[in-house]
């Protein structure tokens, strides 16, 4: 297999970040519900700040996969125009959102005065300095973004499969290793 993209398939690198992003932002989403439900505990604590620094994981690695994008062909696409449009609308608001949810996340911790550690090897710097009401709308917004961004994943997934049984085209081949 290819390392890049090639006008038929996506290569290993393109792959690798889809599928690995995938793996940790559906687990951050479901981790994120699980952990807000919780009374205040050490086990709370540790979650929130393993979901921090997974957060920031993903808010390097979706650079990484908006760059590579930028820089390496895509696979052409053998749908219609409007399903095109479509596909890039969603594909571009998924980037969006895997930079939005790591830095309002980040933001939010920054106003509620609460550092953001990389798996203890340092610790990133506040955005911003405490303040309540900072805190609450970057939460507000945190939620509001990962309920966009669980709609989204399942619209991707249901489009993947509707290329993959209904169209019986090579949509989700192009994205397999």
């Amino acid at each position: 297999m290819e390392l890049k993209n090639t006008t038929t398939r996506y290569g290993l690198v393109a792959i690798t970040l889809h599928w690995l992003l995938a793996l940790i932002v559906i687990t951050l989403l479901c981790v994120g519900l699980y952990m807000t439900s919780l009374k205040t505990s050490p086990e709370k604590l540790k979650l929130y700040g393993l979901h921090k620094e997974f957060g920031i994981v993903v808010l390097t690695l979706v650079i990484i996969r908006v760059l590579w994008r930028f820089f390496n062909i895509t696979p052409k696409l053998t749908i219609p125009r409007w399903e095109r449009n479509a596909a890039l609308a969603v594909h571009w608001t998924l980037y969006i959102l895997m930079l939005a949810m790591p830095l309002t996340g980040w933001l939010m911790s920054s106003a509620a005065g609460f550092p953001v550690s990389f798996f203890g090897l340092f610790t990133l710097p506040n955005l911003i300095a405490p303040n309540d009401y900072l805190r609450d709308f970057f939460a507000q917004t945190h939620e509001v973004l990962s309920n966009v961004l669980i709609a989204l994943i399942v619209l991707h997934l249901f489009a993947a499969l509707k290329h993959h049984f209904y169209d019986k085209d090579d949509t989700i081949r192009r994205m397999l290793p």
